[in-house]
């Protein structure tokens, strides 16, 4: 497969990218057809153009299969039927072949706009009834290569157009494309790797034994403007480009700890092929595994003994300066219980009131928190993020992932992260037995570490962390349509009534209570 020609069309169409590839026969069509599966999503509106016989139904098929994860499913052409439908555990499927259609009038006859609600749509012959004319698509045009006549060959052109959104969605799929094919793994077969919350993709690439990560981490958009003309990213310290995952992965590798190597990178479009780790985890069937999770936060005792930088290198003399976790981000997150999960429980917003004595309260409570010792925090520090490497040594037995939002805060943070799980239970003598652990590591490490102000850090932050959390579940339910989160609702409900019984709480405890009783009845 060769990739021959990147074009971007006149400057009168600047709302369009093109990208041509020479695909040396069906095999490689398919490939490529599995490739864009990676980028594709509900709502995405693909058009397939060429003549009769040059592979439009055989690339169909193939991001089909890919979407769907299954290359046995049958995917037969839709000529006759004009729409085939297919449901994918992520969003429905749309296949179409408008050749026999006369008019608009008729598709919406089949019933098109409901069927293509929320679905990814593949349509052949668009132009049959004006959806080429749709804005946002990615065309897709598949001709024969002159070769094919001259040396018999199987070659085919197939020409991507991004019109509209598509056309930096389609560089970043060529960018992704071209990294593959430098490291050698154009041929490898792909599985797509489910993710948490993420807005990352990830794919696990395999070849002659060999495994690595594909990582599609495009710069973050900006949101809608939040306070005083800033996303909500910008306040909460987000990262917004791979930089940020590339720095820290390599400033924790040279420390000794089991961070991905970066093998391919083009940091611009926010592509990635790293290292993998590997699927064995730090939990088992029964929850988590006591000896992973003590070495879990003995890498953290380890971690937060050091003198760190709070700028790192990212590759040819630029550098990834780690934010700090200030005031204002700590505070914008625990906001987001008042904006999603308040009405999710009551059914209608807090009193601006109530709100106003909430921010009160914890800006007193974080203040401590801001003004007190401070290291990297790597922010997801919890059994997602974590990886056994049984064949590795030490603290590099355990992997690492996930730390592209590290930001310079307060110790206790990753620890209550990691020991209060937001996504399976941490018995509570598991818990105060490695939170005893690593306080002792730090006392031993530093004599002057001060127990007391550590556990009402950890009570305040893992508190902060809950109520962020409830936040966000409530969130990816309602406007991500993924109500699967609400299952950990009850568990983060636990730990927040947990830490709210520290002294140092006492006031936000009052809040909670008169103003969402419902916790404190679920937690008993």
């Amino acid at each position: 497969m060769q990739d021959v020609n990147v074009t971007q069309l006149s400057e009168s169409d600047e709302q369009v990218f093109t990208w041509t590839v020479v695909a040396n026969g069906e095999a490689e069509t398919t490939r490529l057809a599995r490739h864009l599966a990676s980028f594709v999503g509900a709502g995405d509106l693909i058009t397939l153009s060429g003549g009769l016989g040059v592979g439009k139904t055989s690339f169909a098929r193939g991001l089909i299969r890919a979407v769907l994860r299954d290359p046995a499913t049958e995917v037969p052409s839709p000529t006759f039927t004009l729409l085939q439908a297919y449901e994918g555990e992520r969003f429905p499927l749309i296949h179409a072949d408008l050749f026999r259609l006369q008019s608009r009038a008729d598709l919406e006859a089949l019933g098109w706009e409901e069927m293509s609600e929320d679905a990814l749509v593949l349509v052949e012959w668009p132009e049959r009834a004006g959806v080429d004319r749709a804005q946002d698509r990615l065309d897709v045009t598949l001709a024969l290569s002159p070769s094919v006549v001259v040396k018999a060959s199987d070659e085919r052109i197939v020409t991507f157009t991004g019109f509209g959104g598509w056309r930096s969605r389609l560089r970043l799929v060529k960018a992704a494309f071209d990294l593959i094919a430098a490291r050698g793994w154009k041929d490898a077969e792909r599985e797509f790797i489910q993710g948490d919350a993420s807005t990352r993709a990830y794919e696990r690439l395999r070849r002659a034994g060999e495994t690595a990560i594909l990582m599609i981490s495009p710069p973050r958009p900006d949101g809608p403007p939040l306070r005083e003309g800033r996303p909500y990213s910008a306040i909460a310290k987000l990262a917004e480009r791979a930089d940020a995952f590339v720095a820290i992965a390599q400033g924790l590798a040279q420390m000794g700890y089991s961070s991905p190597k970066i093998l391919g990178r083009d940091l611009d479009q926010g592509v990635l092929l790293i290292e993998d780790l590997g699927q064995e985890g730090v939990l088992d069937a029964d929850g988590p595994i006591a000896e992973r999770y003590a070495l879990a936060a003995d890498l953290l005792a380890d971690l937060h003994r050091r003198d760190l930088a709070e700028s790192l290198p990212i590759e040819d003399g630029r550098e990834h300066s780690i934010p700090r976790y200030d005031l204002e981000a700590l505070l914008v997150e625990v906001d987001l219980l008042n904006d999603w999960y308040a009405p999710h429980v009551l059914g209608s917003a807090l009193p601006a009131s109530a709100r106003a004595e909430f921010a009160r309260h914890w800006r007193a409570a974080l203040v401590p928190i801001v003004t007190g010792p401070r290291s990297w925090t790597l922010r997801d520090f919890h059994s997602p993020n974590l990886l056994w490497l049984a064949h590795r040594a030490g603290l590099a037995r355990l992997g690492l992932l996930d730390f592209q939002d590290a930001v310079i805060g307060h110790p206790a943070y990753d620890l209550a992260s990691l020991l209060q799980d937001a996504r399976v239970d941490v018995p509570a003598e598991l818990e105060l037995k490695l939170l005893a652990a690593y306080t002792l590591a730090r006392k031993l490490a530093d004599p002057k570490f001060d127990l007391g102000s550590f556990a009402a850090a950890y009570a305040t932050l893992g508190a902060q962390r809950a109520t962020k959390i409830l936040g966000i579940f409530a969130r990816l339910d309602r406007r991500d349509r993924k109500p699967q989160y609400l299952a950990h609702l009850p568990r983060l409900k636990k730990y927040l009534v947990r830490n709210l019984a520290h002294p140092a709480l006492r006031d936000l405890k009052l809040w909670y209570e008169t103003n969402l009783p419902s916790l404190f009845g679920a937690a008993r």
